[in-house]
């Protein structure tokens, strides 16, 4: 009886093991890894991104849009588009038939410094701006802030990207009002991508608050597991397994920063063949 008992209590341990162990992440088709829409090759070589295209080795620009899935016709989210490094692709790329919406933070009508003062008046302030980068033309451009999006655009987004902002969102207490606002926006098959900067999974809590700018992975996959998102798909587009992830200068010690490197210094030459930060790239899907 004694030997059934430890077999019986040796089989209820291994059905928990099993039940509470993660199951793999699915990821929908538009995540896998294909090939690039035709589209965008023409685009990525285009002369408006002749100041742009020396990041691409680091932002992988071609196989992330892919891994997103974001394709010509769409309507895509680009959560903070400051100078507009990823507005220079996707509003030409999304083409005459998608449209491109650039959304920043609710950041109010006080004082502040440019960080603030660049993403205040979206709506008014963004398609003029965006005209500037892109002057050929593409797809439909709309700005705006969060707490003013029209409503008519409630359901209407495939694709909502937020590229190294997760830091910003965090330190600055704007994520409850952001993942509100994209799950009123999303298609009910719409995803969202997230590229952000990287820390070790054992990072202190300390260093990932957001003024480093690195991230536990675990931790943005949690936080947007508890607003009802699900990871589908992960990926090492934008991996550097050369970057430490630790600096005391945060993620901006690394280039095109190089805080606390001089020019000319040893430290800097160290520091460039690094090269950019390591990224995590992930994938979720808005849960009814």
């Amino acid at each position: 009886m004694e030997k059934i008992m430890r077999i019986a209590a040796a089989l209820l341990s291994a059905c928990a093991l099993a039940l509470s162990a993660p199951v793999a992440a699915q990821a929908p088709a538009a995540a896998h890894h294909h090939a690039a829409h035709p589209a965008l090759a023409e685009v990525l070589a285009s002369p408006i991104r002749d100041g742009d295209r020396a990041r691409d080795r680091w932002r992988n620009p071609a196989e992330t849009l892919t891994f997103f899935g974001v394709e010509p016709g769409m309507t895509v989210v680009d959560f903070m588009p400051s100078g507009g490094w990823f507005s220079r692709i996707l509003i030409p790329y999304l083409g005459a038939e998608g449209t491109y919406i650039g959304l920043n933070p609710n950041v109010g009508e006080s004082g502040g410094p440019g960080f603030f003062q660049s993403m205040r008046n979206t709506a008014d302030n963004f398609p003029g701006q965006a005209a500037g980068w892109v002057p050929q033309g593409g797809a439909r451009v709309i700005g705006a802030n969060i707490g003013s999006v029209p409503q008519e655009l409630n359901g209407t987004v495939d694709r909502v990207m937020i590229m190294r902002e997760i830091h910003n969102i965090r330190r600055f207490g704007w994520f409850h009002d952001l993942a509100v606002t994209l799950r009123a926006m999303l298609k009910d098959d719409g995803l969202v991508g997230v590229e952000q900067h990287r820390a070790p999974a054992d990072a202190p809590a300390s260093y990932v608050l957001g003024d480093n700018g690195y991230q536990r992975e675990q931790d943005v996959i949690a936080l947007f597991e508890a607003y009802g998102f699900e990871l589908v798909a992960r990926s090492n587009i934008n991996a550097n397994p050369a970057d430490p992830a630790i600096w005391e200068r945060g993620v901006w010690s690394l280039p095109p920063s190089f805080a606390g490197a001089p020019e000319g210094s040893e430290e800097r030459a160290r520091r460039a063949q690094i090269g950019e930060s390591d990224r995590m790239t992930l994938l979720f899907r808005k849960r009814p």
